[in-house]
């Protein structure tokens, strides 16, 4: 009798409010971490053995708010490279306490047993916002992108942020990377970018002379557009398919 309660129940709050039983039903352990870049193997060994020699004192939120300051401080040192470019090794160092931060968190909750899914997606997620358009912010000021292409790769990030977490919702599948390429291979190769930045900031490309960052950023706003449609098509067409309507 209690067991036919408990159904009736559950049945009835599916009837009322599915929008709300099914946000109850993905907060679950459904949600599937996909992470597939290139160096997520060799990423996730280093993160656990850094997790496991850190000082109890150091929790989580610590490195949670290590890395949304180096991302603004970031976003800092490329408005300051407007003066001076050496702000720009600034950025390399920014980047590199950035991925400590923010990579580690969740790897020294999760060595720790102290996992708290629904508190750390949130806040992580708002964090990389906020240090999104923290960084883009920067750039559009430093004077090595135009601002309006730098406005480009923040729309871009955003859209791409929202795809995921509206996948994670309706298809319990929380997307870390794409097409092999992750936060971790963004860093790296935006730091590489600033290293030659640094010593060469003008590039000769089709038959002229460019901004390097210009360059840059226009092939990665193109790479990412085609991502963000790619992937939005992909979860469209997967959940026409698992939710047809009966006949």
């Amino acid at each position: 009798m209690a067991t036919l309660r408990s159904r009736n129940m559950t049945d009835l709050r599916k009837q009322v409010n599915p929008g709300v039983w099914m946000e109850t039903k993905m907060r679950g352990p459904e949600i599937v971490r996909v992470q597939e870049s290139w160096v997520a193997a060799w990423e996730k060994r280093v993160l656990v053995w850094i997790a496991q020699r850190i000082p109890k004192r150091i929790g989580p939120d610590h490195l949670t708010l290590l890395g949304f300051m180096a991302q603004l401080s970031a976003g800092a040192c490329y408005a300051l490279a407007f003066w001076n470019r050496f702000w720009l090794l600034g950025v390399i160092v920014c980047l590199a306490l950035n991925w400590l931060g923010d990579s580690l968190d969740g790897t020294l909750a999760r060595v720790r047993h102290t996992l708290r899914p629904r508190y750390g997606f949130y806040v992580d997620h708002m964090v990389d916002s906020f240090g999104g358009v923290a960084l883009m912010g920067g750039l559009a000021l430093s004077g090595y992108m135009h601002p309006w292409i730098a406005i480009g790769l923040l729309i871009a990030f955003l859209m791409l942020s929202i795809q995921s977490y509206l996948a994670t919702h309706t298809l319990g599948e929380f997307r870390l990377s794409f097409w092999k390429f992750g936060p971790t291979e963004l860093r790296i190769l935006l730091a590489v970018g600033n290293v030659a930045l640094f010593w060469k900031p003008r590039v000769h490309f089709v038959g002229g002379q460019y901004r390097l960052f210009d360059v840059g950023g226009v092939i990665g706003l193109a790479g990412m557009t085609i991502m963000l449609v790619f992937f939005t098509l992909q979860n469209t067409v997967r959940l026409y398919r698992e939710e047809r309507i009966s006949q």
